[in-house]
């Protein structure tokens, strides 16, 4: 089976790898640096939404996989507070796009400031911590949640769902 990734960035990646391995046998894996056709900082759960879904289609259109993953990661305002979003999308080779959201999780009103102000969040966590790519590793999620879940292991869950949506559509349930 062949499986499109459409980023490079290693949670990601990961994250997809790690799921797909464990449901599926002789898997080929190839990662594509692809447009999410959305603000650098999503700001809502449809423009993150959104952005998942162009990944996917974007990878479809330069691998045309089996399986052609987006993921997508943004924030949101709810009652004056903002929350990181994540979302996920994997397109068929048929053009069914089949999505799905994860973990939300409250973000820090100085942190919140700096994104209103226009900055990107892996850059802000950057600062933050005082470390460098946090994006690829821990991520917001595993700074704001005291390490218990990190960013690879909240994509997983996202992957799950869309693998778990794959499988229903091809027994013809979804």
């Amino acid at each position: 089976m062949k499986v499109a990734i459409g980023t490079k960035n290693k949670a990601k990646t990961a994250a997809i790898e790690n799921v797909v391995r464990t449901y599926f046998e002789d898997v080929q894996f190839e990662q594509f640096s692809v447009a999410s056709n959305v603000s650098e900082q999503p700001f809502s759960n449809e423009e993150t939404r959104q952005g998942a879904i162009n990944r996917a289609l974007n990878t479809l259109k330069v691998a045309n996989a089996e399986l052609n993953f987006g993921l997508e990661g943004g924030v949101h305002e709810l009652d004056g507070l903002m929350y990181c979003c994540n979302w996920g999308a994997v397109a068929l080779p048929d053009g069914t796009v089949l999505s799905c959201a994860g973990a939300q999780f409250l973000l820090p009103e100085d942190i919140a400031k700096e994104l209103r102000a226009g900055k990107e969040l892996g850059p802000v966590m950057d600062e933050f911590t005082k470390e460098k790519d946090t994006r690829h590793h821990s991520g917001a999620i595993g700074v704001f949640t005291a390490g218990l879940i990190n960013r690879t292991e909240m994509f997983e869950h996202i992957v799950k769902l869309l693998i778990g949506q794959y499988l229903c559509y091809q027994d013809n349930i979804l």
